[in-house]
């Protein structure tokens, strides 16, 4: 269930979700030559990386920043990169360009902190921006619960695009990473499913004061969960699978 886009346009530039797109992307390139050399990427993670262990021993805390601009390869960059393209704009537009910047850091470090915290000892290194990203999901659910997400369900050698309200793609997205967070070992690596939990709560938590001020449970009431402008509208079908009919053959001896 792979989001594609949401029609709610933004009433502004988002100028800083570019450039944290254009930062994640730039400074992966940075790096991405050494990813093979062991000895070299590894070396590299220990410095920028965040690493429960040293935090519990009082280092590298500025890694709670760094880390959130690292990635693992080139689909955990991508994944990440359309998550934040797809929500992060109408966000920004609520908050206006530095206060998104600063939700946005604040939300990356506390689902930092919650990584550190379900695995304190752990050397494994945590590197992506999906605990920020999550934050940016959480304000959004809180925000745009009945804005239109249009989702990509693969099966096999069909594909097809729904139309589905915010609030069920994100709620599935966060009970998928808090089972997977108390189903899976910390010190085995993996999907940091703790960051994302706690990045999503963050990101709810940060953008209630805002929530409050128009009205809670009644700025709903007057949305209804709805974006406060027209929904962009696109053209959605399903794939075209070519069929092959049914042909005569002759009959013979082989029939």
């Amino acid at each position: 269930m792979l989001p594609i886009r949401d029609h709610n346009p933004s009433g502004r530039t988002p100028y800083v979700t570019y450039i944290l797109m254009a930062a994640n992307i730039g400074i992966f390139l940075s790096y991405v030559g050494i990813m093979q050399e062991a000895r070299l990427i590894n070396a590299f993670w220990i410095d920028w990386a965040l690493i429960p262990a040293r935090l519990e021993a009082g280092q590298g805390t500025y890694t709670l920043v760094t880390s959130m601009f690292l990635h693992g390869g080139w689909m955990h960059l991508a994944g990440n990169m359309l998550f934040l393209y797809i929500f992060g704009d109408n966000i920004e537009d609520e908050l206006g360009h530095l206060g998104y910047l600063l939700f946005y850091l604040a939300a990356g470090i506390a689902a930092g902190w919650v990584q550190y915290i379900s695995a304190p000892g752990s050397v494994i290194p945590t590197v992506g921006a999906s605990g920020a990203i999550a934050g940016v999901m959480g304000g959004y659910l809180l925000l745009f619960p009945k804005a239109k997400v249009d989702i990509l369900i693969i099966f096999i050698v069909f594909f097809r695009i729904f139309p589905i309200p915010a609030w069920i793609m994100l709620a599935v997205w966060f009970a998928l990473q808090f089972a997977g967070g108390i189903g899976s070992d910390p010190d085995a690596g993996g999907v940091a499913y703790w960051a994302h939990a706690g990045g999503f709560v963050a990101g709810l938590a940060l953008i209630s004061p805002l929530w409050i001020r128009r009205g809670g449970p009644a700025f709903w009431d007057r949305t209804d969960g709805r974006p406060p402008h027209p929904q962009a509208r696109y053209r959605i079908g399903a794939s075209s699978i070519p069929k092959v009919g049914q042909q005569r053959r002759p009959r013979g001896p082989w029939s």
